[in-house]
């Protein structure tokens, strides 16, 4: 089977296509430097399956890395991807982008805090343990540093700490955190490949942008007046 994977949350976007009956299983890969997905996003996938033996007709399922990161980068991935998947009538793999990150750090799946920088001073979390999401979380600095001074169980290795930012790992260089390279659409197959092999997949009519945080026309958004009295029957 042929999966067409899609990152556009970072700084960098990316594009790969997969296939299963091949070992390795990516067949080609295109980046989009510069947050230019929503500019080339659609014209590069159509460059990336105009390979022989290519096409859209010849794929089974979309994968997309649904947040968080940019709310433009998320929003364009997402809406490409959750479009293709209907117009094509496709089964559709939303990941989370600190599920990449988890798998980066530790991919033998031991305790590990990733972290992106949500700015305001605030970070993304993703608390994971043997490849299960523990949890997902806006926090700031302070929740940070908790999180990290939690004293594993005795039977368990200190936690990992990651990003792939240099604003974050300088924010919190006290907790010396591991700087990788940004995640991109090949890092996430692992786990799109594990969705696959559950038939785990997402409703594309109702799948949601992992944003982890409201967007600034909900924070800054005038509450609605009450309304008052009573209505006639």
């Amino acid at each position: 089977m042929k999966i067409l994977v899609i990152d556009t949350c970072g700084v960098t976007g990316s594009i790969a296509l997969a296939d299963t009956g091949r070992d390795p299983a990516i067949v080609a890969s295109a980046t989009l430097p510069g947050r230019s997905a929503s500019e080339r996003l659609v014209a590069t996938i159509k460059d990336l399956m105009a390979r022989p033996g290519g096409g859209l007709e010849s794929l089974g399922a979309i994968a997309v890395v649904h947040g968080p990161g940019s709310f433009t980068g998320v929003r364009v991935g997402l809406s490409a991807a959750k479009g293709l998947c209907e117009a094509l009538h496709l089964p559709l793999i939303a990941i989370s982008r600190l599920a990449v990150l988890a798998q980066l750090a530790d991919p033998s799946g031991g305790r590990v805090f990733c972290l992106f920088d949500a700015g305001r001073g605030e970070f993304y979390l993703g608390d994971y343990a043997g490849g299960i999401r523990l949890r997902e979380s806006l926090v700031t600095r302070d929740q940070v540093f908790a999180a990290a001074g939690t004293k594993p169980a005795a039977d368990a290795r200190e936690p990992v700490i990651v990003t792939c930012e240099s604003i974050v790992a300088q924010s919190l260089a006290e907790l010396a955190p591991r700087l990788v390279a940004e995640p991109s659409a090949e890092d996430a197959l692992p786990l799109v490949l594990r969705r696959l092999h559950n038939h785990d997949f997402d409703d594309a009519a109702t799948i949601d942008a992992n944003y982890l945080r409201r967007t600034d026309a909900q924070i800054f958004a005038k509450p609605t007046p009450a309304t008052h009295g009573t209505r006639s029957r």
